[in-house]
């Protein structure tokens, strides 16, 4: 294994993070409002949004991510083999968002097939981008520390990706639309298509691939996948991913439904309205024009900055403590503070605010965490059997993403149908939409229990992870020595 110097300028940090900030522009947004655009914009039926959610999302996570990751260890290019794959993937990924987030004027079942249709396009696009782009991270340096240091680089940019999203996408929609939600969210993705390309570009353009496998590490697929399955940190790291995406996806895709059936519109306008005031007089008079939505935005934007600031601490904790420890420690205290959601009643409005920000925080610390991890399997294996597969190791993760994210979000409206919940396309023409009781105490269960099992059983597994502070450093001391 051939290495240059491997410190990472702030520079070229700045720079590799802004392809997350991309990529979340687009993965915030399915993650938070994809059952939501489906149910109460585009106007599926929630059987039917759960179906396409689940099936393209397996598809994607089982077949798209593996081929792309064995393609991407076998690319050889003068800009290396991951960067070529974010310049040429850019456009496309930036034009299927936009495609897969329009209204057509179809028939039903012509919007089923679109939708089925845009879904499996944009999550192809997004694994042809996104997964080299995670893999770069692992040949960007050799370096444990400067590897901590990238990815809280690079999630202060996802957090900045997810404060957008959450916080003033839905208040925006609402104002571009002028309270038609379908042109709405086609105009502000418009501009996130726009965005995102150019910022990938800029991503391919500032970074550097200094860990460069020799020529007699080259390997076949069969090697390489051979490797992954005696590889126990792998799996256990697989499963974990799948299960913290299955409470991100569940958890993030409930907030809008639990704003709107759940919390109390008097208690929450009571709460909110010196915010409002002030964000008013500062000219943001679009949260204003629906309590629900600048409830959602708000409760999601002190969270957000609670995460930062967890992310900030995050490399000085994995740095001295090991990332195994830290990681599951503060993914339990994280995971106390989902399970008290369950014992608040709709007017306990601060108390729900507290508990979203606290939680935030300990889950902050674990954001860069994982994929430093992940970057510290591909080192494992490489040490284990003197052969480097970084990338099919981070396609594997993305399949954990993929499979948690497609599994948990078709559990949002599977679960909000088994309560009762009514869609656009189920309600009655003419009519207010009212939804009955039930799916307030449904919207509750889908941001306090059932979420936590997950995480639950990711700390349980953390117990096996054999790749403690001791073992980073042996492993990382041990391989420069080889590189030598």
């Amino acid at each position: 294994m051939k290495s240059n110097s491997q410190k990472v300028s702030v520079l070229e940090k700045i720079g590799y993070s802004l392809g997350d900030l991309a990529a979340n522009l687009v993965f915030q947004t399915l993650v938070t409002f994809l059952a939501f655009f489906y149910t109460d914009i585009y106007g599926l039926q929630n059987d039917h949004a759960s179906v396409i959610m689940l099936v393209v999302g397996l598809v994607a996570a089982f077949a798209f991510n593996p081929i792309i990751g064995a393609l991407a260890d076998r690319t050889r290019s003068r800009w290396g083999k991951f960067r070529p794959w974010i310049l040429f993937t850019a456009i496309p990924l930036g034009v299927i968002a936009l495609l897969a987030f329009t209204t057509p004027d179809f028939s039903y079942k012509g919007k089923l097939i679109y939708a089925a249709g845009t879904y499996t396009l944009l999550l192809l696009a997004y694994a042809a981008s996104n997964l080299p782009y995670s893999a770069l991270s692992g040949v960007l340096t050799a370096d444990m520390s400067e590897r901590n240091s990238l990815s809280s680089y690079r999630f202060a940019a996802v957090m900045f990706a997810q404060f957008f999203v959450q916080v003033f996408m839905l208040p925006i929609i609402l104002h571009v639309g002028d309270g038609d939600k379908a042109a709405g969210i086609e105009s502000v993705m418009t501009w996130m298509a726009i965005i995102g390309t150019v910022l990938l570009l800029i991503t391919f353009l500032t970074t550097k691939e200094r860990v460069i496998p020799s020529p007699e590490q080259e390997s076949s697929l069969k090697d390489d996948l051979g490797d992954l399955f005696k590889n126990r940190p792998w799996i256990i790291m697989l499963t974990l991913t799948i299960l913290v995406f299955v409470t991100l996806a569940m958890k993030g895709g409930s907030y809008v439904y639990y704003f709107n059936n759940y919390v109390d519109e008097a208690a929450l306008q009571g709460f909110l309205q010196p915010i409002l005031d002030s964000l008013s007089a500062m000219g943001m008079n679009f949260f204003g024009s629906d309590i629900a939505s600048a409830g959602f935005g708000l409760f999601n934007a002190g969270g957000i900055i609670c995460s930062m600031i967890g992310i900030a601490v995050s490399s000085k904790l994995a740095n001295k403590f090991g990332k195994r420890d830290v990681f599951g420690t503060t993914l339990f205290i994280a995971t106390l503070f989902i399970v008290s959601f369950i014992f608040y009643k709709p007017e306990n409005v601060r108390m729900m605010f507290m508990a979203q920000a606290l939680h935030m925080f300990f889950y902050g610390v674990t954001t860069p965490i994982l994929w430093a991890m992940i970057a510290d399997v591909a080192d494992y294996s490489e040490w284990v059997n003197n052969r480097r597969a970084t990338a099919i190791i981070f396609s594997a993760m993305m399949v954990g993403l993929k499979a948690g994210l497609a599994i948990g979000g078709a559990i949002v409206t599977w679960i909000l149908g088994l309560y009762g919940y009514v869609s656009k396309d189920a309600a009655v023409a003419g009519q207010e939409l009212v939804q009955p009781e039930s799916v307030a105490q449904g919207a509750k269960m889908l941001v306090s229990i059932y979420p936590s099992i997950p995480f639950l059983i990711g700390v349980a597994l953390l117990f096996f992870y054999e790749i403690n502070k001791s073992k980073e450093v042996q492993i990382q001391e041990d391989l420069i020595s080889r590189r030598l």
